[in-house]
């Protein structure tokens, strides 16, 4: 089986399919820094921004937009502290505990597409740190999310992803390996 090439263009495709009319969002390829952007008077949809046009910076927008509730989808960047690579280990701690659950939907995302993942510290000139606690966490995240379900929304977007990519449709924990975090 020939599955396609992993093109953004193709994410965008597919996310504004399930999203756009209902949520009034849309996935846009963004420049450095991925942003989140509610609807204003000047833009009348919200706006999904990822960086650089990474397939893998989609899918992890895709996860935090996916999981965010109404409230913060009314917020800028939904309204969570940010502060970019360079950060203490306090800092890093912090942004871990926000990162767990998109980066394990981001994983069931990628696997539903057929691409590979990675766990992202996003902290490559910070303190360094061990990085064993957060894929831990983000692989025990992933095992609650296969017992006990995935946000509707998530459910929507991972069905796409699977009949585009033509992967299997049962979210099942064989489908994913700790070891290769």
């Amino acid at each position: 089986m020939n599955q396609p090439s992993h093109r953004y263009q193709d994410l965008i495709s597919l996310f504004n399919q399930c999203f756009e009319q209902e949520f009034q969002t849309r996935l846009v390829k963004g420049g450095d820094e991925p942003i989140y952007l509610p609807t204003t008077a000047e833009r009348p949809f919200n706006e999904l921004h990822f960086a650089h046009g990474f397939f893998a910076s989609a899918l992890h927008e895709c996860a935090h937009w996916l999981i965010a509730g109404e409230e913060r989808r009314k917020r800028v960047d939904f309204g969570y502290w940010y502060r970019p690579d360079g950060r203490s280990a306090k800092e890093q701690a912090l942004f871990e505990k926000v990162e767990i659950k998109p980066q394990a939907l981001e994983w069931i995302l990628a696997q539903a597409a057929g691409f590979p993942f990675r766990v992202s510290a996003d902290n490559l000139s910070g303190e360094p740190q061990d990085s064993g606690p957060f894929k831990r966490a983000i692989w025990t995240q992933v095992k609650h999310y296969i017992e006990k379900g995935i946000p509707p929304r998530a459910t929507r977007f991972r069905e796409a992803l699977c009949g585009f990519y033509e992967t299997d449709p049962q979210l099942n924990l064989q489908l994913f390996d700790f070891d290769s975090l």
